[in-house]
């Protein structure tokens, strides 16, 4: 899933460039030039530890000091301290500080006056209302795209003529002319063969079809693509991967900006339309996160701070998966157990109604027109039987080996489209793909229709009045037994469609592998389960014939009686469609949850288990990672995985910066740095920040300063403040002593110093570190040695140790 970003290189100091850094800390407002190449080259940036100057407070790392103010020419907050260089991380500990700063502050206020307890009231109910206001965008959203790739499907292959916006099923439900066994022929629908030559019959009308069929696919998958390659490169993928780092608190600007959102929305429908192997369910996470992070500009509270921004991101996430299913429960744990890196008791909540909101919304819009919030929503009443699970443990077998196939499958290709001429060239790789898709698709009815079709056909439970070739029985039957149909003998539809259900197997898991990861939005929910629910209803018309074949047997005798209805194929289609799901992605927990949300029936929840854990085996026994963690270390990004743990016995100076080897750590003194001197450093360097010391010969540490803030600071200083030169004498103390006359004035820096950055001892085991980056969400911490400075480990440090020590390369970790 590589993308186009945009040039990522940290500027050395230079006159003039304070304007450069009056970036908003909004993912929205810088969006990245299609086509530049991301600067990829090896630094050892320490990651900035910035901070906001705010009133008499000072920001002290774990907490906050109430000490006095010095009262320098920061008199002041200053634009751009205080926020975040895109591809960084931010400070979990900074940010939750200044939420409690600004909380305690608005409690305090209320006390004094009503408009000041009005106003504490408004800041309580704002995050419900921005829930509110995310579940109706994003359901709303989801609506538009239901409805739109419904029709936009549909026109592939013929159009209404009795309201060219009416689908297939709509048109022919207007009809007049229309009875229930041919309820899909209406003389209001016409094929593209009956416009152009007046017939539907015949060789060269399906020519015709055909040809219309792959040239509809083709601009579809153009105009996808070339939408998101001119406007908004983020917008491809399914999203799930860089919305996880995102959570874990990397800064991706224009990722969450309104441009992705509107490209994104466009082009998911033109994508899904093109018939590619591809679903809309995970790049749904993507629009409703890209609401979220919009909406948050609405609150101050949301726009400044980015660990609350985050808290609302994970709610926006289980709002765009209670849409993409219907499934609003599911959704919430979607969030916790997948996506989410800090989800506290208030944000389960708060994810709660957002999802809520959402499925409420999308319910209203009703886009199938079958009250329901998708497309393949089933219901089964046929209680399933204990000899049942051996061939449900099979298909969470399958579910299993189909995950940990494609991920490696898909991977080495997403690599090989990264590293050589393939990834220069988006626009033909779409197109070939497509052409590819749409030439093998036409001639298969299962193929041809829409995935979510597909798995809806699949999951069905044939009844009477069903006049699908899966439902093709011999119907020589009586229902002395009840309204249940019995098992039946299949008829010679049942046999036909299971040659081009198996066909149609082939194609998807190939098909698949070169689809997800293309310059279009594509997600990987649907096809996955296509590809589960086709083995499970394959299994299942097997199960179901082997049993009314040989009831007799002993394994059936017990339960299965001539004429009763033992098996139900739709039920094994769904547990196939969970195993496959459950091995790519690795769910367990959420995955149960949406599968039930989606069939209503809670009687078929040890089958869902049951499966969804043998496959969550069966692929971690063949590799630990999911897709999207897989993902996340092909693009380098800085996901520090709190499932994982860490076991190897090294010590923090193992893997501290500089090594013994090394040139010394730059470092910045207390009280006998120059403005010149600092200036030097900082265009020599590219580190992200800097320790300060009492003295180079003590080494004694007295805290950290961010380059950010020192560059904006010492420019300022020079605008605003007189007689500030080159030689000006830099403090970062609390008092400076008194100057021999005609010196230049001094400048104080202090309020910029973070005055306890955290530190542990060279001894310190490595396990201990990881936890402590992993649950404050660090981005550095400084080694000391009997209280004197050694060095500094960074996240980006950490991660390329645990790569290292999983026989990896550390050098894929490309940013902090």
């Amino acid at each position: 899933m590589a993308m186009w970003h945009g040039a990522m290189d940290n500027r050395g100091f230079h006159q003039g460039s304070f304007s450069s850094f009056q970036s908003s800390s909004s993912d929205e407002d810088l969006m990245d030039i299609p086509g530049t190449a991301m600067d990829f080259s090896m630094r050892d940036d320490v990651p900035p530890l910035d901070r906001e100057i705010e009133g008499n407070k000072s920001y002290n790392g774990g907490g906050i000091s109430s000490s006095n103010r010095i009262m320098d020419f920061l008199e002041e907050p200053i634009p751009g301290v205080g926020t975040y260089d895109d591809f960084n991380t931010i400070d979990w500990v900074r940010e939750k500080s200044r939420d409690r700063d600004r909380h305690r502050e608005i409690t305090n206020k209320s006390k004094e006056s009503t408009w000041a307890l009005i106003h504490s009231v408004s800041d309580a109910f704002s995050g419900w209302l921005l829930m509110l206001l995310i579940g109706l965008l994003s359901g709303s959203l989801a609506g538009l795209i239901d409805i739109s790739a419904h029709w936009m499907t549909d026109l592939k292959e013929g159009i209404c003529t009795g309201g060219f916006w009416f689908n297939h099923e709509h048109c022919c439900w207007n009809s007049e002319h229309v009875t229930f066994e041919d309820r899909d022929k209406c003389p209001e629908w016409n094929s593209w063969s009956q416009l152009i030559i007046s017939t539907d019959q015949g060789a060269f009308a399906y020519i015709v079809n055909y040809f219309m069929y792959v040239l509809w696919a083709l601009l579809f998958a153009f105009l996808a693509v070339s939408l998101v390659k001119a406007f908004a490169p983020y917008a491809c993928g399914s999203g799930i991967p860089e919305i996880k780092t995102i959570l874990s608190g990397f800064i991706i600007r224009g990722y969450l900006g309104k441009w992705t959102l509107v490209i994104k929305t466009i082009t998911l429908v033109l994508a899904v339309s093109s018939g590619l192997s591809l679903g809309k369910e995970g790049p749904l996470v993507h629009v409703a996160c890209c609401c979220g992070n919009i909406l948050c500009h609405c609150f101050n509270k949301y726009r400044k701070n980015e660990a609350k921004r985050r808290e609302v991101l994970s709610a926006a996430a289980a709002a765009g998966v209670s849409v993409a299913f219907g499934a609003p429960i599911g959704g919430v744990l979607f969030s916790l157990e997948e996506v989410s890196y800090y989800f506290p008791l208030k944000t389960l909540w708060r994810s709660f109604f957002a999802a809520l909101v959402a499925a409420f919304t999308l319910r209203s819009i009703n886009p199938f027109g079958n009250s329901r919030l998708v497309l393949f929503y089933v219901e089964f009443h046929t209680p399933w039987h204990l000899f049942e699970l051996v061939p449900f443990i099979v298909l969470g077998i399958f579910g299993g080996l189909w995950g940990a196939l494609f991920i490696r499958t898909n991977i080495a290709w997403c690599r090989k489209r990264k590293t050589t001429q393939l990834g220069k060239y988006p626009v033909v790789e779409v197109l070939i793909v497509t052409a590819i898709t749409a030439i093998l698709a036409f001639p298969n009815e299962y193929t041809r229709m829409s995935t979510s079709e597909l798995i809806s056909e699949l999951f069905n439970d044939c009844g009477l009045l069903d006049s699908s070739k899966l439902c093709d029985y011999e119907n020589h039957f009586n229902t002395s037994k009840g309204g249940e149909l019995p098992d039946r003998p299949a008829g010679q539809g049942v046999y036909s469609a299971m040659w081009q259900l198996a066909l149609t197997l082939i194609l998807k898991i190939v098909i698949t592998i070169f689809t997800f990861g293309m310059k279009i939005p594509s997600g990987l929910f649907i096809p996955s389960m296509a590809v589960g629910a086709i083995a499970g209803r394959l299994l299942g018309v097997g199960m179901e014939q082997l049993a009314y074949y040989h009831h007799d047997w002993g394994i059936f005798n017990s339960w299965c009686s001539q004429g009763a209805d033992c098996i139900t194929p739709g039920l094994y289609a769904m547990v196939g469609a969970a195993a496959c799901l459950g091995g790519v992605t690795r769910m367990t927990v959420s995955l149960v949850v949406i599968m039930f949300e989606l069939t209503g029936g809670l009687e078929y929840i040890v089958p869902l288990m049951a499966a969804a854990m043998t496959s969550k085996w069966v692929a971690d026994a063949l590799g630990r990672e999911g897709i999207y963690d897989a993902h996340i270390r092909l693009n380098g990004y800085p996901f520090l995985e709190a499932k994982e743990e860490f076991a190897h016995k090294t010590l923090a100076m193992d893997v501290m910066k500089p090594r013994r080897n090394d040139p010394l750590l730059t470092v910045l003194t207390q009280d006998s740095m120059t403005v010149e001197d600092v200036e030097t450093i900082i265009s020599e360097t590219t580190y992200s920040g800097f320790p300060v010391v009492v003295s180079r010969e003590s080494q004694r540490l007295v805290g950290f300063v961010l380059r950010r803030d020192l560059i904006i600071s010492i420019e300022n200083a020079r605008k605003k403040q007189d007689g500030v030169v080159s030689t000006s004498i830099i403090y970062f103390t609390e008092h400076s002593p008194p100057m021999p006359p005609y010196t230049p004035p001094t400048l104080k820096l202090r309020n910029i110093l973070d005055l306890s950055p955290f530190t542990v001892t060279d001894l310190t085991p490595m396990e201990i570190v990881v936890d402590i980056f992993r649950k404050l969400g660090l981005r550095q911490c400084l080694v000391t040695h009997n209280g004197r400075l050694l060095g500094i480990i960074t996240k980006k440090d950490v991660l390329k140790h645990i790569a290292q020590m999983a026989n990896q390369d550390p050098d894929s970790i490309l940013f902090n």
